[in-house]
């Protein structure tokens, strides 16, 4: 039992246990600071072993998959993935011009990264930026001839490498369950963000068209000029 003490004033107070019971961890602790309760306190819910097993092995895809993707795409293209992913997804555009916020949208990237990366691929003139006239400060990005022809060189490199690290080891049943996977955390996500789509890509900027962040669609090569 928890055994009592003087405070200061003369009153008696609990001393408590060595730790907190179960229950009062459950509760939290309803009487302490202005006397209000914090409400309870959920509990955790603990991965269980086939769930733990699932979750290591999707950090595969979640990391390794990432980091073989952007080694490979700096050895034999000379850009990283992510700035690959900025320039297909432009390469996808009737006129390969987005506004930039849409542009982030669709490359699930801060505005800050991206400005970062497209002004080092604007240094290299594979895309250009120009100021939208009018109120606010919106800009497009347009890829140019130049940065098309670095899209068609590497695509075939990316889809080799989307092929041997994932797609070719995995039978029809697989790659089924995969897709539902990926569509499952995708929504999930967009549950979790209520508000990203609409801040990162504001109405009539090209970008409300409900789609998830790009990594180009490997089927097929770039659209021809």
């Amino acid at each position: 039992m928890a055994s009592t003490a003087d405070d200061t004033n003369g009153r008696r107070r609990r001393r408590p246990r060595n730790g907190p019971t179960s229950e009062a961890t459950a509760r939290g602790d309803e009487g302490s600071g202005s006397g209000t309760s914090t409400g309870p306190v959920a509990e955790t819910r603990w991965l269980n072993g086939d769930e733990l097993a699932a979750w290591l092995a999707n950090s595969a895809i979640m990391i390794s998959l990432p980091a073989a993707l952007d080694a490979r795409m700096q050895r034999e293209a000379q850009l990283t993935f992510f700035e690959y992913m900025v320039l297909s997804v432009l390469s996808e555009q009737p006129d390969r011009t987005m506004q930039m916020s849409a542009l982030a949208a669709r490359t699930a990237a801060s505005l800050s990264r991206l400005s970062h990366v497209v002004g080092r691929l604007e240094k290299r003139e594979l895309l250009a930026r120009k100021r939208i006239p009018g109120s606010g400060r919106r800009t497009t990005a347009t890829l140019t001839e130049a940065g098309y022809d670095v899209v068609v060189a590497a695509a075939p490199g990316h889809v080799a490498a989307v092929r041997e690290y994932l797609i070719d080891d995995l039978g029809p049943q697989e790659l089924a369950a995969l897709r539902r996977i990926g569509a499952a955390v995708d929504a999930a996500i967009k549950r979790g963000q209520p508000d990203a789509g609409s801040a990162a890509a504001p109405p009539g900027d090209g970008a409300a068209d409900g789609r998830s962040p790009t990594i180009h669609p490997a089927s097929q090569p770039p659209a021809a000029p």
